[in-house]
């Protein structure tokens, strides 16, 4: 799965200024404009989410989590260090409890409670990333990043954080047993007209060290590439994306290891050398507000395949509705189905792991979020779940997401 690089804006973030200065202080307006004209700019995320299994799954309980991210962009040439080199660190870390494990489902219904360390209260370091601009349209990058807002979509991905709360709408989870979620790696990008990354290309560590530095296992397990190619396609006036990609790792793999991402025992599995994946979104508006051409709401899809003798996703298909509320300005909504095909090479490694009889799943999840204030937006989420593993009854699971963005 490719990156998607911000590409640090000169001027401060136009949504964390304002989350920031609701009140329109002069001191929050002059204290941004500061950091603005340094070349500095700050995107903050704390969130929080309440969900629990109202039917079905392994435990009809409730569980409290939340996600915190701090993003920080710098323009390297505006700070006197070198033209055209930017520099972005993101810090995060997790707490509370997630929903996944009594949901007993694979794909974690609130990715960010996972995320970046399972099991790790920590802060850690998931982006020191710098980006050389060679060119207006060309620049390469370097350094530790992670991976979450590769396969990007206007509809269905946001981190977790804004649209859709299940990992199988933020991104194609079928690439994440080849792409890590963050470690260190490099590459190019080539954007388009409209400034949006239009070709992305990666070398990655393929094993995750989201909690190290990464250095020590540099390519000790061999090497991970992916590509990306996006690019518009307006329908009749309005806009629209293809997307397509593909993942390759050359890791010896002999387990399925533990990862935050999917939620699978770290079991034995037949070794196989290298892995591979393919995949597919798009992404067309179908409603533009005609006083303001950046609210919007259309449908995506997605669609993909992978090794089955590495990957326990061998294919996923999803689609559904997304985007700008056409009730209320600053809202949002979504609605999407997937369904994933269980590899049936791993399929019986998990059997005989003690989780029963293994096949597809698929699921549903509906959200509508509200922007209360410019800085706070909450969150009520449903989301039906078939569960691969047959002997557990399908997860029924409402919630509700809070973000203080700042």
């Amino acid at each position: 799965m490719g990156v998607e690089c911000d590409y640090f804006p000169s001027t401060c973030d136009a949504g964390a200024c304002d989350a920031i200065c609701n009140d329109n202080s002069a001191w929050c307006e002059s204290f941004y404009s500061c950091l603005s004209d340094s070349g500095i700019s700050v995107s903050n995320n704390l969130t929080q989410y309440y969900f629990g299994t109202v039917g079905g799954g392994l435990d009809q309980t409730d569980r409290y989590g939340g996600h915190g991210d701090y993003v920080a962009n710098m323009d390297l040439g505006k700070l006197g260090v070198h033209e055209g080199l930017f520099l972005k660190l993101r810090a995060e870390h997790r707490f509370g409890r997630s929903i996944g494990e009594p949901a007993g489902v694979f794909f974690p219904p609130t990715l960010p409670t996972e995320l970046p360390v399972a099991d790790s209260r920590d802060l850690y370091l998931t982006n020191v990333l710098f980006t050389q601009f060679c060119s207006e349209r060309f620049a390469i990058y370097a350094g530790k990043l992670d991976t979450l807002d590769g396969d990007a979509n206007a509809y269905a991905s946001g981190r977790g954080i804004t649209q859709f709360s299940n990992v199988a709408f933020i991104a194609n989870p079928i690439a994440l047993r080849t792409i890590p979620y963050a470690s260190l790696g490099c590459g190019f990008v080539i954007l388009g007209n409209q400034g949006e990354p239009l070709f992305n290309f990666l070398v990655m560590n393929p094993t995750d060290t989201a909690d190290t530095d990464g250095f020590d296992e540099l390519f000790a397990d061999g090497v991970a590439l992916s590509a990306e190619l996006r690019f518009a396609t307006p329908l009749m006036g309005k806009p629209g994306h293809q997307l397509f990609a593909g993942t390759w790792s050359s890791r010896d793999y002999v387990s399925l290891g533990q990862d935050p991402r999917i939620l699978l025992p770290n079991i034995p599995i037949n070794r196989a050398d290298g892995s591979w994946s393919l995949y597919w979104n798009t992404d067309q508006a179908l409603w533009v507000d005609p006083t303001d051409a950046a609210r919007h709401w259309g449908y995506f899809a997605r669609a993909a395949i992978a090794d089955d003798s590495t990957n326990p996703v061998n294919y996923l298909l999803s689609a559904g509705l997304g985007g700008a509320s056409p009730l209320r300005t600053g809202d949002s909504f979504g609605v999407g189905y997937f369904y994933s095909g269980t590899s049936e090479e791993i399929g019986p490694i998990l059997e005989a792991a003690a989780l029963g009889p293994i096949g597809d799943s698929q699921g549903v999840e509906v959200f509508y979020r509200s922007q209360l204030t410019q800085s706070i937006s909450v969150t009520p989420d449903f989301q039906w779940l078939s569960q691969a593993r047959q002997r557990i009854d399908d997860a029924y699971i409402l919630g509700v997401r809070m973000n203080i963005a700042f």
